[in-house]
């Protein structure tokens, strides 16, 4: 029987296979070639099982292949790696400028990491309710990066419902993850696409400005319109994992684009003479922002916020 992976809680999976979901297990060791992470499975992995009809359970016994994949790396000592999901058409990061906060260092990390596995990427800032004046003008400001080098943005209150009919016609007829921080409303957006979920929310930390984890493990929900998203547990913290220095400014549209116009084939737009990305930055054409990640990531620096 073939099925479609709609939620992983670790040991088990639930399987959609036609109209009946089934809880199912691994079959024995399961590793897939050429891919080491905690998780060999993942939601929105296409698989074979076999049921176990006296316990009403199947057991996965093939992973289909892949159209692409999704993975972070855990801050920590054991730098473990984590596929999120698979088979993605989008990736969206709701961020929030305030209450917590989403720093464009964190922001640029999602965007590589979907880069390098061919995942489109977009972002919704969320919480538009709360914006003064002067927030509206950084919104502006940080919109504008991102706009300008290609990833579309859009502003939205989730709290109060505004401009969520765009973020719907966005997630037509696509399977879209849905990531962020925890605390920046990634469940209320949901609450407001799906209402009859009633995902359970929190308020944010008063006294670390971090939000609570609402959301346990990855799960797919199916639209009404047509679609899935794929919910995802809040994210503290984000490493880049499997990009070689070599190739990161592949992964940067706005330093891709002049790659052919630097003095030196193998210039990796540091300090470097006749190199095009330095001298797009000093024209201010690229974010200074977003030429500081890029070396913090080729440094191998990791960012919690």
């Amino acid at each position: 029987m073939q099925g479609l992976i709609t939620k992983s809680t670790g040991s088990w999976y639930q399987v959609r296979s036609g109209d009946e979901t089934i809880d199912c297990r691994i079959k024995g060791k399961f590793r897939i070639k050429g891919i080491t992470t905690t998780n060999p499975l993942a939601v929105g992995d296409v698989v074979d099982f076999d049921m176990e009809p006296e316990q009403g359970t199947g057991v996965i016994t093939n992973l289909h292949q892949r159209k692409n994949y999704i993975i972070r790396k855990a801050i920590n000592l054991s730098k473990q790696a984590q596929i999120i999901a698979a088979n993605l058409d989008r990736a969206l990061l709701v961020v929030t400028l305030a209450s917590p906060r989403t720093s464009l260092g964190f922001i640029d990390r999602f965007l590589v990491t979907a880069e390098a596995y061919d995942i489109p990427a977009c972002l919704i800032f969320n919480k538009l309710d709360l914006f003064s004046e002067e927030g509206l003008e950084i919104l502006d400001e940080y919109k504008a990066i991102y706009e300008n080098i290609g990833y579309p943005c859009y502003s939205v209150s989730a709290l109060e419902g505004t401009n969520i009919e765009e973020v719907k016609s966005l997630l037509k007829d696509k399977v879209t993850l849905i990531s962020g921080h925890s605390g920046v409303g990634k469940s209320s957006l949901i609450n407001r696409l799906l209402p009859d979920l009633d995902l359970r929310t929190h308020m944010v930390s008063e006294w670390s400005d971090k939000g609570m984890h609402t959301t346990t493990f990855a799960e797919m929900f199916e639209l009404p319109q047509g679609g899935y998203i794929i919910d995802t547990p809040g994210i503290r913290e984000l490493g880049v994992i499997d990009i070689e220095k070599e190739v990161l400014s592949h992964f940067f549209p706005e330093m891709r684009e002049r790659m052919n116009q630097c003095r030196f084939n193998n210039c990796r737009h540091i300090n470097e003479p006749g190199c095009a990305v330095l001298d797009a930055l000093e024209e201010g054409e690229i974010s200074p922002s977003r030429y500081n990640s890029y070396l913090s990531i080729y440094n191998g620096n990791d960012t919690r916020a």
